[in-house]
């Protein structure tokens, strides 16, 4: 992932959350919000109530790895936020995968 394609500014973040769409899936939540940019801008975040730095860490892996694998098949020019859920504790690549590309479909940011 380039350093453009990461999001940072809590400015960023605050449109996103405040104008952008939510998508609730079953491991984890996305928000989105068109960007006009010709590239997408991605964020991978787990709370505290994910569980300790372990879990939190291998949640946000396993959907960083997810988006990767799947990244061609996501619309081009938008914000995307990946917020993990507690339910993600324990589950295999296959599992977030899974939620990872119903939450996009949902929302209507794949291409496919």
């Amino acid at each position: 992932m380039l350093k453009k394609e990461i999001l940072r500014k809590k400015g960023d973040f605050n449109a996103i959350y405040k104008a952008g769409k939510s998508v609730p899936e079953r491991y984890i939540v996305l928000f989105y919000r068109k960007n006009d940019l010709p590239y997408n801008r991605t964020a991978f975040l787990a709370s505290k109530k994910v569980g300790n730095s372990v879990q939190r860490n291998r949640a946000k892996r396993l959907m960083k790895e997810s988006f990767r694998q799947n990244k061609d098949s996501f619309s081009v020019g938008y914000d995307l936020v990946f917020i993990a859920r507690n339910t993600i504790n324990g589950k295999k690549l296959e599992d977030v995968e899974k939620s990872l590309l119903n939450a996009a479909r949902r929302g209507k940011v794949t291409g496919k």
